[in-house]
């Protein structure tokens, strides 16, 4: 014990300045920032880095009192992440989320995107047709508890109010719209998470949300094409309708991705495959969010402040144009080869 001892001491003395060394400009770093650092002693700190690992090791294994090993493991992880960790802050985490990340993460979808935007599109249409051929076909794809008097037999009157009627009377068909427009933004808001969610099981569950969310859109407009509004009521959807709609489209291609990495894994194993395309996926989730905040500003405001069919339709252009720019612009890379 007595040898053990010694070998203890005569170890800590020899290397102990170094530890101090490297907690001192450590403890310098984080209180005033690296820019306080002189040039010699950033370079100074990986080495000394490097000789506490040497350190923790030698410790380890000659079983040293575990104070000293509890000492060395903390600066070894504190030096750790100074050497090796992203130093920025949050504000440019962010700045490079919006400039980079969420852009490229969804251009690297763009088929997954096409795949799910054809889905939706191909849902609409079979079920607009159907409605317009038999109305009874309305309720196979509507919950009965939305349709609620925006039904196929309703009077046109009835429709074209919800669409233009005179906005804050209680009770009134502006109301009855306030409440569709909330029901079908949170309706399609769990859908976008559900078609990520269920990415992993080989795509089906993610297409059939899909499926189910574009027969419903397609049997709604074919409601007011009936009565000749089929006009006002795209104005009016896609006032919000474009942001909230490709949001849900972007989650269904992470999804999609998924599922398809997980059915078609390549060269790496199933699991590998699935992490690869989740972190992408969760980065165009992320931006998915924001998306869904927008359409909720714009149908909670926009929608409810503008009547014209054509300024309804210039704002749902307009962030067409937006996102559209925003995602797809030829990136840097792009342009230097």
């Amino acid at each position: 014990m007595a040898d053990l001892q010694l070998k203890s001491h005569r170890f800590r003395a020899e290397r102990e300045d170094d530890w101090r060394r490297l907690e001192r400009l450590l403890d310098r770093a984080e209180r005033s920032g690296v820019k306080k650092l002189r040039p010699a002693e950033l370079l100074e700190i990986p080495v000394l880095y490097r000789q506490a690992l040497s350190s923790l090791s030698v410790a380890r294994s000659i079983s040293l009192d575990q104070s000293l090993i509890d000492y060395l493991e903390a600066l070894s992880a504190r030096a750790y992440f100074f050497v090796y960790g992203a130093r920025t802050n949050a504000w440019r985490r962010i700045g490079g989320f919006f400039r980079r990340d969420w852009p490229d993460a969804v251009r690297g979808l763009w088929r997954e995107t096409l795949v799910a935007t054809a889905i939706g599109v191909l849902a609409a249409v079979i079920a607009f047709g159907l409605v317009m051929r038999e109305p009874d076909w309305f309720y196979s794809f509507v919950p009965p508890a939305l349709a609620s008097g925006r039904e196929p037999h309703a009077s046109t009157e009835f429709l074209r109010a919800t669409l233009h009627g005179p906005a804050g009377q209680p009770g009134g068909q502006k109301d009855g719209l306030d409440v569709l427009a909330t029901f079908l933004f949170t309706h399609n808001s769990q859908i976008a998470l559900f078609a990520f969610a269920f990415g992993f099981a080989f795509c089906v569950l993610t297409a059939v949300l899909l499926l189910s969310n574009g027969a419903m859109l397609g049997a709604f407009l074919a409601v007011f094409a009936q009565h000749g509004l089929i006009v006002p009521a795209v104005g009016w959807l896609m006032i919000h309708g474009v942001t909230e709609l490709f949001a849900v489209t972007l989650a269904g291609a992470a999804g999609l991705s998924i599922g398809w990495a997980v059915a078609f894994p390549g060269g790496r194993t199933r699991v590998d495959a699935a992490m690869h395309a989740g972190r992408r996926g969760a980065v165009v989730m992320a931006g998915v969010v924001v998306m869904l905040f927008c359409a909720a500003l714009l149908e909670g405001f926009a929608r409810q402040l503008v009547e014209a069919d054509w300024a309804r339709y210039a704002i749902a252009a307009a962030t067409a144009a937006l996102w559209g720019g925003y995602f797809y612009r030829p990136s840097r890379k792009a342009s230097a080869r």
